[in-house]
């Protein structure tokens, strides 16, 4: 049997039913052949199954559910049914673009890259022109450039999978998968195609306000930080220069984030007590970004703290 060139990872979790109806229509809606498309719903244990108003799709999609264990497991069972050469996560409420999104299959039928990087939009807007990179390695680029970390932001080849998978029982997931991903591609096409759409509901993990939710978001954050700081000492050199980067522009969003989230100065001053003892503060001298820059000079000073924590409390 012939495979099918990409695999679309569907994630699905007490969403409303027309979202997902969304979401599958929009991957129904390109230009793919049935053959050339396969379609796994993973139903995480939703309070609901959507089985009965999923018969309409008929054999055109793949229903699994399981109990509930959190979006990396439900990708991961995902990850383990796909069979197509491309693959491609689609959280269930949002919806892939059909002529940007075109564009990247076309990329994929014609250079054959292991991965193809497009853009997330939260706006229904679909030009008609786009620039693309030249190949390049995934880890050339994450030397050069900042990296979004969404896994949904990209269209990978099966076979540079390996035995990756998500980390079970965490947030922020994409940030750790992600970049170990990139290490593995050897060729990858860049494109400023808005081809993902995607939705914030006021509820999502990013969103909460419940405190003991924001500190398990940052413990997780300083996890992944961790674990792909060791990760980066056991590779070659190009490798762990690109993964280094990527490792302090996490560790700078993560201090950001606990001034922003806890206005704590002796939360955040314990933080880059525990961060100095791994090797990861100060922030590496490195000119990545003025931005980065910025706050390195400003977190190496007890003033520039000071000052920090006074600018983000007005934002």
């Amino acid at each position: 049997m012939e495979r099918p060139l990409i695999s679309f990872i569907v994630t699905y979790y007490n969403l409303p039913l027309r979202l997902l109806r969304q979401c599958l229509d929009s991957i129904l809606a390109l230009s793919l052949q049935p053959s050339e498309r396969e379609m796994i719903v993973v139903d995480d244990g939703s309070e609901h199954s959507p089985m009965n108003e999923l018969m309409t799709y008929g054999d055109a999609i793949h229903y699994i559910r399981q109990a509930h264990q959190g979006l990396s497991m439900a990708r991961n069972t995902g990850l383990q049914m796909a069979s197509g050469t491309y693959l491609q996560f689609v959280d269930g409420d949002d919806r892939l673009l059909k002529v940007p999104y075109e564009h990247c299959i076309d990329l994929a039928r014609k250079h054959l890259p292991e991965m193809v990087l497009f853009q997330l939009t939260r706006e229904n807007d679909s030009e008609g022109t786009y620039k693309d990179s030249e190949a390049q390695s995934g880890s050339n680029y994450m030397r050069h450039q900042n990296i979004h970390g969404s896994a949904c932001g990209f269209l990978f080849a099966r076979s540079i999978l390996g035995d990756l998978r998500f980390t079970p029982g965490i947030w922020h997931e994409d940030e750790e998968f992600t970049p170990q991903l990139l290490l593995r591609a050897e060729v990858i096409r860049v494109t400023d195609a808005k081809a993902y759409l995607y939705r914030q509901t006021p509820d999502s993990i990013t969103t909460s306000n419940d405190a003991h939710q924001r500190l398990k978001r940052l413990e997780d954050c300083r996890g992944i930080i961790c674990r792909l700081n060791t990760i980066a000492d056991r590779l070659p050199s190009d490798d762990r220069m690109a993964l280094q980067r990527r490792v302090a522009q996490l560790t700078m969003d993560y201090l950001y984030n606990i001034i922003r989230q806890t206005g704590s100065r002796q939360h955040l001053e314990q933080e880059m007590e525990v961060l100095r003892k791994q090797g990861l503060f100060p922030l590496p001298d490195r000119n990545y970004t003025q931005k980065y820059t910025w706050f390195r000079r400003m977190t190496n000073s007890s003033l520039g703290i000071s000052i920090l924590m006074r600018l983000c409390a007005r934002f």
